[in-house]
This record gives structure tokens, C-alpha cells and sequence, in this order.
């Protein structure tokens, strides 16, 4: 298969979602990317045991995208051949009580993953700019100073939101957190063929919710909210990649390739050398092994 360039993928100037496109199968079939991927997934798991080693960096995977996109999937099958210690999942739903009596990032912070190992944020910080500003009155329940209706949430409000974005991330980057932030970008179409599978499936009904049909209704204000937030927040240290979804084999693909890709990057993730007293005894601590 021909090699994945991720740069293709990287937003680095203004990107207009309505001209990129959301299928892609590389001219493979589903075998044949199921096999691509089983070899870049255990050499990602081969990078985190030496990253765990290594113990500077933390990788924080991000991952948005519209209902049936297929981030749950793509969790799984990307990551399926890491160590499990080595990958933490966090699903980010609507804040509980307590996180709605903190600041919006404060679930998120918590969070983060440790150094020397991933995590995944399955929806993300970003729903603070995408989910809220489709529905300004959800602000309200954060209970923040000088907001007392909807008609004080002005432009200047979402600048802001915008600015402490960046400079959580820039934070984070700067303190050995490397960043992905992935769109699964998906066609309105694919949208309602994976809904009406979902009614049309048993073993997959519970995943349908009549809350799904209104959001759908609003697909043009969350494709603006999302075009706008990805290009005022996709940075050097924190970029955005969109990702075609309407082929789930091909999405999973190119997001474990581009992983792979961008943290070959870090050549100085190596494992440690033993101290020099342990190198020294090597020959006699297996002597002390083999004569038990």
C-alpha cells in the first residue's frame, strides 16, 4: 500500500470543510486494511513500551467528530495491541454536578495521561466551543461571572474560550505532552446510513437516541462551529488532522499512520541505559541465575 503522507491531512492554513473530502479507501479493500493496520498498531505498542521506558513524554489523543463518526471504533482497533497499562480512555459526556462546579477544562486536565504513556480523549475540551455554542444555554450552567443570559455571550466570550484553548495546550507542550487532534470528518449522508443501522439492528439499538435526530437537524451550525474551531486552534505543537470517516477501515488506517509517522520524529525516545555498577554485573548476576 502506498505510504500515508500526513501532512496531507494537517491543518496548517484555513481549511473549509465543505471541499475536503470524507471517504477514502486507498484502492484496498476492508482485508486489506485490517492487515495494513494490524502492522502499524504493534509498532505504535512498540514505541509506547519505550516511551513508558523512556518516562519524558505523554501523548494526548483527541478525538472529535460528529454522532456515528466512529471514534468508539476506531479506540479500539487502533490501540488494541498496546500494553494495557501503556493507554487510558476517558469519555468525556455531559459534566456531572462536580465538574460543572469547576472551571470547563478541569475535567479535562485531570485527566491527562502520565508520562510514558497515551490517552484518549473521546470527545474532548473542544466541546466547550462546538456543543455549547450550538447551544448557547448551556453556558449558563457553568455559573461564570458577569454571564446571566444568553444574550451576554458575545463573540468576545468565544475568543476567549479560544485563546485559553491554545494556551492549555501550548502548556501542555511545552511540558512534554506531544498532541494529536483528530476530526473524523463525515458526509451527512453516511450520517443517516449508520442512524437507520443502527434502528435496523438489534444488537445496536441501544446506541440510537431521539436526541440524535435534533442534533442531526443542526449538522450546518456544528460543521461551522467545527471549521471555525479547527482553524483558530490547529498549531504547531497542537495540530488538528481531518480525517475521512465514511470508510471506517480507511479512517482508523491513516490515523494510526499518522501517529506512527509523527512520533518517529522524536528520535530522542530511547530506552534508558542500565547504571554502570548493573552493567558491570551483568555476567554475574546470570551466574547467580543460571547455578539456582
Amino acid at each position: 500500500m502506498k505510504k500515508i503522507d500526513s501532512n496531507s491531512y494537517k491543518v496548517e492554513k484555513a481549511a473549509k470543510l465543505n471541499t475536503i473530502p470524507t471517504f477514502e479507501d486507498f484502492g484496498k479493500s476492508d482485508k486489506k486494511l485490517k492487515k495494513y493496520l494490524e502492522k502499524i498498531r504493534i509498532e505504535l505498542g512498540e514505541f509506547q513500551d519505550v516511551m513508558y521506558a523512556h518516562d519524558k513524554y505523554s501523548v494526548l489523543i483527541c478525538l472529535q467528530g460528529m454522532d456515528t463518526a466512529g471514534k468508539d471504533s476506531l479506540i479500539r482497533e487502533v490501540f488494541k495491541d498496546f500494553n494495557v497499562r501503556g493507554v487510558q480512555v476517558h469519555s468525556f459526556k455531559v459534566p456531572t454536578e462536580l465538574e460543572r462546579s469547576h472551571d470547563y477544562l478541569w475535567r479535562h486536565y485531570i485527566a491527562l495521561p502520565q508520562k510514558g504513556k497515551f490517552g484518549v480523549f473521546n470527545r474532548t475540551h473542544y466541546e466547550n466551543v462546538l456543543v455549547t455554542r450550538v447551544h448557547p444555554s448551556y453556558i449558563l450552567g457553568e455559573h461564570i461571572p458577569g454571564i446571566h443570559s444568553v444574550e451576554d455571550i458575545d463573540e468576545k466570550f468565544w475568543e476567549d474560550r479560544f485563546r485559553q484553548i491554545n494556551d492549555f495546550e501550548l502548556h501542555l507542550a511545552q511540558n512534554g505532552t506531544i498532541i494529536f487532534k483528530f476530526f473524523l470528518h463525515l458526509s451527512k449522508e453516511e450520517q443517516r446510513q449508520r442512524l437507520l443501522r443502527r434502528l435496523e439492528k438489534k444488537d445496536k439499538n441501544w446506541k440510537f437516541s431521539a436526541g440524535d435526530l435534533k442534533e442531526r437537524a443542526l449538522w450546518d451550525s456544528y460543521q461551522e462551529c467545527y471549521e471555525e474551531a479547527i482553524n483558530k486552534t490547529s498549531k504547531t505543537h497542537a495540530p488538528w488532522f481531518v480525517i475521512p470517516a465514511d470508510n471506517k477501515e480507511a479512517a482508523r488506517v491513516i490515523v494510526a499512520e499518522i501517529l506512527l509517522q509523527e512520533l518517529a520524529k522524536y528520535t530522542d525516545v530511547v530506552e534508558p541505559e542500565l547504571d554502570e555498577k548493573t552493567k558491570a554485573n551483568i555476567e554475574e548476576y546470570k551466574k547467580q541465575l543460571e547455578s539456582e
